[in-house]
C-alpha cells in the first residue's frame, strides 16, 4: 500500500501539503501537477500527519490515517490568548491532597490528552506507569526516604545535607514530604536510546498536569522520586520498567485539599536580545 494517497477530485494542487512536510518528502513539480512522493521518501516519513491535517480540502490520506479519522479543529472550543495565559499563571503545584481517589476514567482522560504532546521526530515513545493505590504510592515514598538516608553520609553539600535531614525528620514524625500524601503517582518513562527522551517525557507531563488543572485536580512534580528512580535498586525493582527504559519524570496527583485564590509573583523574565 502506498504511504499516502491523494483524492484527485478534492485536491486543488495548492502545494500546502508539500510546504509543511517536515521531512520534505512531498514534492509538486508545478501547479498543474498533483503532489507526489519523493523517490525513497517512505524511509524519512515520521508519520506526523501534518499533510493530512493541513489540507483544507480533505484530499490527503496516509496509510496510517485518513482525513475522516482526524477530527476537525473546532475554533469555538479554543481558549482566547487571555484565557490560556490566565490558566498557565493560575496553575499551582499542589502538596496537600484529599483522600478522595481519582476515577480510572479521569486518569485515562489525562493520559489520552498527554499523548498528543510533541515528541522528537514524532517517535511517540512516552510510556506511562500509573500507581493508583495510595498505599503503593506510600511504599514508593518510603523507598525514596531509604535512598536519601544512604546518600546522607556521602553528600558533601552542606545545604543538601540540611535539606535531606529535614525530609527524613518529617517522615519519621509522620509527615510525607516525598509524595505529600497524594493518592496517585504517574510516572513517565521512555527508551533511553532515543534522541530526546527527557524532553519528550517532560513535555508530555506538562500537557498532563495542565489538563489535570482544568479537571479540578492538583499535581506536583515528584523530583525526589525521579532522582532516586534511576539509582536506588529497590525502587528500580519496584518500578519494574521495560528493559532499556528510564524514568524521566513523575507527578503526584489527586484532588487538592485547598484552593488558591491569587497568582503569586515571579521574577521578571531573564532575556538576552540578539
Amino acid at each position: 500500500m502506498s504511504l499516502f494517497t491523494i483524492d484527485p477530485k478534492k485536491c486543488k494542487r495548492d502545494g500546502i501539503c508539500a510546504a509543511v512536510c517536515p521531512a520534505q518528502i512531498i514534492i509538486q513539480k508545478d501547479k498543474k501537477s498533483f503532489p507526489s512522493m519523493l523517490a525513497g521518501g517512505e524511509e524519512f516519513c515520521i508519520n506526523c500527519g501534518h499533510c493530512v491535517a493541513v489540507c483544507p480540502h480533505g484530499a490527503m490520506a496516509l496509510a496510517t490515517m485518513t482525513a475522516e479519522g482526524c477530527p476537525p479543529i473546532d475554533k469555538s472550543l479554543l481558549p482566547t490568548a487571555l484565557a490560556l495565559k490566565h490558566l498557565l499563571q493560575a496553575r499551582r503545584s499542589v502538596r496537600q491532597y484529599k483522600k478522595t481517589p481519582v476515577s480510572r476514567k479521569l486518569l485515562m482522560a489525562l493520559l489520552d490528552t498527554a499523548r498528543f504532546a510533541p515528541t522528537g521526530s514524532n517517535k511517540q515513545q512516552v510510556h506511562w506507569t500509573v500507581f493508583s493505590k495510595p498505599d503503593e504510592v506510600h511504599k514508593l515514598a518510603a523507598m525514596v526516604i531509604d535512598f536519601i538516608k544512604t546518600m546522607l553520609p556521602v553528600t558533601t553539600d552542606e545545604a543538601a545535607v540540611r535539606r535531606f535531614r529535614r525530609i527524613v525528620s518529617a517522615w519519621e514524625s509522620g509527615r510525607d514530604r516525598i509524595m505529600r500524601g497524594a493518592p496517585h503517582l504517574i510516572v513517565a518513562h521512555s527508551p533511553s536510546d532515543l534522541s530526546f527522551p527527557a524532553a519528550d517525557c517532560a513535555i508530555a507531563l506538562t500537557y498532563l498536569e495542565l489538563y489535570a488543572y482544568t479537571q479540578g485536580l492538583g499535581t506536583c512534580w515528584a523530583g525526589y522520586f525521579t532522582g532516586a528512580a534511576g539509582l536506588h535498586e529497590p525502587l528500580i525493582r519496584a518500578l519494574s520498567l521495560p528493559a532499556g527504559h528510564q524514568c524521566y519524570g513523575a507527578v503526584m496527583l489527586g484532588y487538592p485539599q485547598y484552593r488558591y485564590h491569587r497568582i503569586p509573583g515571579r521574577n521578571e523574565a531573564q532575556i538576552n536580545w540578539r
